[in-house]
């Protein structure tokens, strides 16, 4: 029998978070919770095991809040700094358990190693740093984790090839643009899917809402989440009354169980 999967949404917001520093844009200025979004991300719970996916400049905070004091790994989708900046902040957890397991692509590693350098020497290494260890996966090969397999599902960010993760009837994708059939087919009629709405107006680089509808019309999850949201979409709130019944716009500490 499966464990429950429990996925809560650490962070909804696109690169900038919202409110946008500086900003005098109204949702910027929203006094609802529910428009003030840290930088994307989720946490997955199931047993004693936690996960993330994406670990980025928020990763502290969100940590913080929900009260996290142990980690089994961290899932990437891809190198972009609203997905990484993070990495330094897992030390807390590298001191009390011991090198901690990351999930990328190997190309992800790669860009990890030239910006973050002082993590990955191996002569002569600062002894504060952590250390992380490297699990390379591809769009290929699914992988498990305690009970959980994992099928990694590639999409592309512009021209920059990011990977997906659905995990039981769990599906979660960011920074999408376009996605070849035979991705799709790994995750159709999945129960939940979130998936990135960027804002209204087409983006080089990010599905826009009518773009993301689109996608879950052909996909058709049970339930779909929007997320990488940025200030442009809207208030939440407004926003959610336009959106098909079984699509909803995720917000930061939404918690679903599968």
């Amino acid at each position: 029998m499966k464990q429950p999967l429990t996925i809560t949404f650490l962070g909804t917001g696109t690169s900038q978070g919202i409110p946008v520093i500086g900003s005098d844009h109204p949702v910027c200025k929203s006094t609802d919770p529910k428009d003030q979004r840290l930088r994307v991300s989720v946490l997955l719970q199931w047993g004693d095991y936690t996960y993330v996916i994406d670990i980025g400049p928020d990763f502290r905070q969100q940590m913080l809040r929900e009260g996290i004091s142990h980690l089994d790994g961290v899932l990437l989708t891809h190198e972009h700094s609203d997905h990484t900046a993070g990495i330094d902040d897992i030390r807390p957890f590298y001191f009390r358990q011991g090198d901690i397991p990351f999930y990328a692509h190997p190309r992800v590693f790669q860009q990890l190693h030239e910006r973050f350098a002082y993590i990955f020497e191996i002569e002569n290494k600062y002894p504060g740093a952590p250390t992380i260890t490297e699990i390379a996966v591809d769009k290929d090969t699914p992988f498990e984790l305690y009970g959980k397999r994992v099928i990694p599902v590639e999409a592309f960010h512009h021209t920059l090839s990011v990977l997906g993760f659905k995990i039981d009837g769990f599906t979660y994708l960011t920074d999408v643009k376009t996605m070849a059939a035979s991705e799709i087919d790994k995750i159709r009629n999945t129960e939940v899917l979130v998936i990135n709405a960027l804002r209204e107006q087409a983006h080089p680089s990010h599905f826009n809402l009518s773009e993301a509808l689109e996608f879950i019309e052909e996909v058709q999850p049970k339930k779909a989440y929007l997320t990488h949201i940025s200030h442009l979409l809207g208030f939440h709130e407004e926003v959610s009354k336009q959106l098909p019944p079984n699509v909803f716009l995720a917000f930061d500490t939404l918690k679903i169980t599968l």
